[in-house]
């Protein structure tokens, strides 16, 4: 029965590159993926893209290309990432300019396009998923709408011969789902198979959290080494049947128990993990360890996928102030608190207007409120913060600026001031009838 090793690389956008290089010289692997995009990323882009029409990719392509393309290139390994974000063909026009300033003019370079379905998602004015409203309502504040794309053109272009495939939103598990259709002709209405498929890429996607990233704990759940972590193998077979490894020797530890933290992360529903390819069945997975650092997935499952896409709309949704001062030594936590109360005084004598407003003690009572800081012990240092969400950015900064007044109008011995007012870009959900998007392969030359 014939298998494939798909390297992960990146599990988002500013990871590490050492681990991806370290895959293609050692790792056996036929495909290397780079999943670079999270939820937010996309909305990003599009506004670098209208500052910069050859803009809007991911900033770390051409690093990452330059490190991993003559090995990729010398070893016959194909490419599969989500660098394209808000531009795929510019990425892959600069992804050709790089293959040929190293003398691999003769790869081939597809970009996937049709994610972007902004104008569709107007003209139907679609309900948005997460609060009471509708595309149309946002009016100027909108910036992006992405659909998830799935495997489906991203295989196209493997089978057209494409060594670097370059996507921009897609569903996570495609990017590593559409290797092996491609290897070993999955039918896409083969729903068991497709849902295994997921399953596989849906533990890869991460990189390095499955081989010990985000997982350790010390005391609790040691990992070695994760200053050299090593990005995870999958060896996927035609049944679908998987193997989660790493290069011998890399950092990390692949184990039943980082696989099952991996399997059930971002999963609401274990039984309908909706995507654009199928709708995978998580509830029977079996997870066993076979050897050191190799791990035995199976029994994922498949359903008909749904008609509809989901789409990730951005939008401007207001803007954040924010200020930041520290106080040290004997009664720091007393002038800590006196100077956020000096704070909130002077936001109300100024009318400064906002819609929320947070003032915390980082380290006492930011993550878990004063209920539960109140039993800890007094620290020795402590770094106020307050933050406020405003309409326009005139009011952003003033908070800002009160806050950097404490330094001779607050109490003794601040120091390390901070301040900041930037736009805030959120996302929502809607739902396209899928034959709205319509996806293309266009192939770029080195």
């Amino acid at each position: 029965m014939r298998t494939i090793r798909i390297g992960s690389g990146a599990g988002y956008s500013g990871d590490r590159i050492e681990p991806a290089v370290e895959l293609a010289e050692k790792g056996d692997i036929q495909y290397l993926v780079f999943e670079c995009l999270g939820e937010r990323t996309v909305a990003l882009a599009q506004q670098a893209r209208m500052k910069n029409p050859e803009g809007g990719y991911d900033p770390l392509l051409e690093e990452r290309m330059r490190a991993v393309l003559p090995v990729c290139g010398a070893k016959g390994i194909k490419i599969v990432t989500n660098m394209g974000a808000a531009n795929p063909e510019a990425a892959a026009r600069r992804t050709a300019e790089i293959a040929k300033s190293l003398g691999l003019s003769s790869l081939k370079i597809a970009a996937i396009v049709g994610d972007d379905v902004l104008d569709a998602c107007k003209d139907g004015d679609l309900p948005i998923m997460e609060f009471d409203g509708t595309i149309k309502q946002l009016g100027n504040r909108l910036l992006s709408a992405n659909a998830y794309l799935g495997a489906e053109p991203m295989a196209e272009a493997l089978k057209s011969g494409a060594d670097i495939v370059i996507t921009g939103r897609a569903s996570d598990p495609a990017l590593f789902l559409a290797p092996m259709i491609h290897a070993f002709g999955w039918a896409m209405d083969d729903w068991n198979l497709l849902g295994q498929g997921t399953v596989a890429g849906h533990l890869l996607e991460c990189a390095g959290q499955i081989t010990g990233g985000y997982f350790a704990d010390p005391g609790y759940k040691d990992v070695p080494d994760l200053a050299r972590l090593g990005f995870p193998i999958g060896e996927v077979s035609e049944d679908g049947s998987l193997v989660i490894t790493k290069v011998a020797g890399s950092g990390g530890a692949v184990t039943a128990r980082t696989c099952k933290e991996q399997l059930l992360y971002e999963v609401h529903d274990p039984r309908q993990y909706f995507q654009p390819d199928v709708v995978a069945d998580f509830s029977q997975v079996t997870i066993e360890e076979i050897g050191p650092d190799r791990v035995r997935v199976s029994g994922g499952r498949g359903h008909k996928r749904t008609e509809t896409l989901k789409v990730s709309v951005g939008y401007v949704d207001s803007y954040i102030g924010e200020g930041q001062i520290s106080y040290a030594g004997p009664g720091a936590l007393a002038r800590g608190r006196l100077a956020l109360e000096i704070v909130r005084e002077r936001l109300k004598l100024t009318g400064v207007e906002s819609s929320e407003l947070r003032f915390e003690l980082v380290g006492v009572d930011s993550l878990h409120g004063a209920e539960v800081s109140n039993r800890a012990n007094e620290p020795y240092e402590v770094r106020v913060r307050v933050a406020g969400r405003t309409e326009n950015l005139r009011e952003a900064v003033r908070i800002g600026n009160e806050v950097e007044t404490l330094y001779t109008n607050g109490p003794a011995a601040g120091g390390g001031a901070w301040k900041s007012a930037r736009d805030v870009v959120a996302v929502a959900s809607v739902l396209l009838p899928r034959k709205l998007a319509k996806p293309q392969v266009r192939f770029v030359g080195a």
